[in-house]
């Protein structure tokens, strides 16, 4: 068991049957009143993120998570595939669980989250910056840009579309930031 002061940012908790991710948090100590601890938690389970407050000192119960390499296979109507790195054990997981599931691409390899307990999978996370070629983008006019920050809508190898810099054309490597779906740089 531990309490309100063992919070941080990345830990699972076990609240009201469910289990959250702690996504960020704020110990509030005002001039009246006792102090609480403000969270902005994500239900592992469908993926929504609220807002709860915690007594200061208040019991939480800590989830044991772990972490695996899986590779992605490959989609079927049950779900996506994927095969462990090192066990070469097969698993299937529901689309609505990966984040960002439309920049995976076949045999990249996800990190995915386990209850270790319940041995039940959570979530999957793609690598933070992961390499994409450009299929579609209208071409960029020369003298378009009325600000610096000009971006355009692109389709990427997996069917996701991305904004990019107007100078990016169809078939350049890009980088891109799984976690905000922007563009990082281009490759070579």
């Amino acid at each position: 068991m531990a309490t309100t002061a063992d919070i941080k940012n990345g830990m699972c908790i076990e609240l009201n049957g469910k289990t959250f991710s702690i996504v960020e948090f704020q110990h509030v100590k005002p001039g009246k009143g006792p102090a609480f601890v403000r969270t902005k938690i994500k239900n592992l389970e469908n993926g929504r993120t609220i807002d709860h407050t915690f007594s200061a000192g208040e019991k939480i119960e800590p989830v044991r998570v772990e972490r695996r390499p899986y590779q992605y296979l490959y989609e079927d109507d049950m779900g996506c595939n994927f095969m462990h790195t090192e066990t070469f054990e097969q698993i299937q997981i529901d689309r609505n669980l990966i984040n960002n599931s439309d920049l995976m691409k076949e045999g990249q390899v996800v990190e995915v989250m386990f209850h270790t307990e319940k041995e039940s999978v959570l979530t999957a996370e793609l690598p933070p910056i992961i390499d994409m070629e450009i299929t579609y983008t209208e071409p960029g006019i020369k003298g378009d840009t009325a600000s610096t920050n000009s971006l355009k809508p692109a389709t990427v190898e997996t069917g996701a579309t991305i904004r990019v810099p107007l100078f990016i054309n169809t078939g350049e490597k890009i980088r891109v930031d799984t976690r905000t779906r922007e563009y990082y740089e281009r490759t070579k």
